[in-house]
């Protein structure tokens, strides 16, 4: 099915909220999706209700950085290192386990739904059966220390649309597509850029890859974040995103930002390969549209929070893009 031109975007709606989001999973063929807030809380939203009021579900004991649907169960992960099972069937918590060692940073579900991966700043992506709890796979191909002895961070995780491949992005730009069903280290993208290190006003780095998408077909790994960054207090760099054949290792195309300033938080295709979407942002947040081809932008739009995270609905139709104290729905076609 042909997805709709990014030049029918447009906003529909605009909620308030009292803390920052920073994850959203959408229930699939509903208007309703789960929440992962700076208030360490869960919430079920309901985005077509006449009021907007997002159900408080349970509590982590930091920050909740990500979220992710699988079958009945919602997983989410924080910063307190946990995953937390929460059963939608029977409205309660199931499980919590002490899943990493450091700050979780994304939660994701895999397309046919029977794989939970998470990744944290422990740098180890693992791969968990939603249905159990049990940990099948530990992912471990990123260092824990930056060049300059500095502990690293894990930002970045995504599955391939078939489910076959795991890609995983840290701090200092390495990049490692994983094949899922043997947990072999398949191949490496570097993408150096998108790391600054600042020896004079902080003694610290700061960017990363914080979003990898793969092609509908998979052979295409588009990885976001931001350039060499001037100031490091405020993020003075465009979003950038890069494309790769990950296979080779090789980078095929670059976007290096034109317009907005920030991270490339959220990276996603439209099914038919059309056109590739990121979103993200520092003090203000972008919506940016790529050609699927040429990757030549073909759509920016500026929006008022920075976007940590949206989920595109599978016929390319909605997008919900969730950040600072915000959530804008925009709607295409």
């Amino acid at each position: 099915m042909k997805s709709p031109s990014p030049d029918t975007l447009k906003q529909v709606k605009d909620f308030s909220r009292p803390a920052t989001v920073f994850a959203i999973a959408p229930v699939p063929g509903t208007e309703r999706a789960f929440l992962g807030c700076q208030d360490f809380k869960v919430y079920e939203a309901e985005f077509s209700a006449a009021k907007f009021e997002p159900k408080e579900l349970y509590a982590h004991e930091s920050y909740v950085t990500g979220v992710a649907v699988a079958g009945k169960v919602v997983v989410s992960g924080g910063y307190d290192g946990k995953l937390t099972w929460w059963d939608t069937v029977a409205g309660k918590v199931v499980r919590t386990v002490d899943a990493h060692a450091k700050w979780i940073r994304k939660v994701i579900s895999s397309p046919d739904g029977k794989l939970v991966a998470s990744i944290a700043d422990d740098m180890v992506c693992k791969l968990w059966d939603p249905t159990s709890g049990k940990l099948i796979r530990e992912l471990r191909g990123h260092k824990e220390k930056t060049p300059q002895n500095f502990g690293s961070m894990l930002y970045a995780v995504a599955f391939s649309a078939d489910g076959k491949f795991l890609a995983t992005g840290d701090k200092v730009g390495h990049v490692v597509v994983w094949d899922v069903e043997s947990g072999q280290q398949l191949a490496t993208c570097e993408v150096a850029v998108m790391y600054t290190w600042d020896p004079v006003q902080r003694m610290h780095s700061i960017g990363g890859v914080r979003s990898v998408a793969f092609s509908p077909d998979g052979k295409q790994l588009a990885v976001g974040g931001t350039g060499k960054i001037g100031n490091i207090d405020h993020l003075e760099a465009k979003g950038r995103i890069e494309v790769f054949d990950w296979r080779a290792g090789k980078q095929t195309a670059e976007f290096p930002g034109d317009k907005h300033q920030g991270i490339v938080n959220r990276l996603a295709w439209a099914p038919d390969g059309s056109w590739l979407v990121g979103a993200g942002g520092a003090g203000e947040g972008f919506l940016i549209f790529l050609d699927g081809t040429t990757k030549k932008p073909v759509r920016q739009e500026k929006l008022p929070m920075h976007v940590h995270d949206f989920a595109l609905s599978a016929d390319c139709s909605t997008i919900t893009s969730v950040g600072h104290n915000r959530i804008q729905i925009h709607k295409l076609g």
